[in-house]
């Protein structure tokens, strides 16, 4: 666990404020597919990423998909005067006092239109799901770290990173 806990220092540290055309979107990781999906499911990890278009990435699990909770985060993670796109949950309601705010509409079966979507960060899900799948589980304390792998793959997706990863976890130790 140590080398995805240097990763996860690493992408905190690295992190800076996103701007341009930037999608938001909150997603649901873990637990068994008894029951309910998305929103209404038990026992799942709530994930919230903003997605920059043609950039990186930031996550963080978060406790709920309030508005307290996710405009916090919008707050400190991008820069005002940024264009947003989200799907219509009520808790992204007041986005536009940060920007241009686009809504895809899901419930009225938009997903998209020509600008008007959230594809990239909808293809992050899937990247990160697909890939957890392949630990066969992983414990909820661990989450943050695996996470945090995830978003330094994909941020670093057009680079040979054994450099990086050597310096992040060899060269930092001493």
């Amino acid at each position: 666990m140590d080398f995805r806990k240097r990763i996860y220092n690493f992408c905190t540290n690295e992190a800076q404020k996103l701007n341009g055309e930037i999608e938001i979107d909150e997603s649901y990781f873990g637990g068994k597919r008894k029951g309910n999906r998305g929103r209404g499911a038990n026992n799942k990890t709530i994930v919230f990423g903003i997605l920059e278009r043609n950039g990186k990435i930031y996550t963080k699990i978060v406790e709920n998909v309030s508005k307290e909770t996710l405009m916090k985060e919008i707050e400190n993670k991008t820069k005002k005067g940024s264009v947003f796109y989200t799907d219509g949950w009520k808790s992204y309601a007041s986005l536009e006092q940060y920007g241009k705010h686009n809504i895809i509409r899901h419930d009225k079966d938009e997903f998209a239109k020509e600008k008007n979507h959230i594809n990239g960060i909808e293809g992050f899900w899937s990247f990160a799901k697909e890939r957890f799948h392949k630990y066969h589980g992983i414990k909820k304390n661990n989450y943050p770290f695996y996470l945090k792998e995830m978003e330094f793959r994909f941020n670093h997706r057009n680079e040979s990173v054994f450099n990086l990863l050597f310096d992040i976890c060899i060269r930092r130790l001493v």
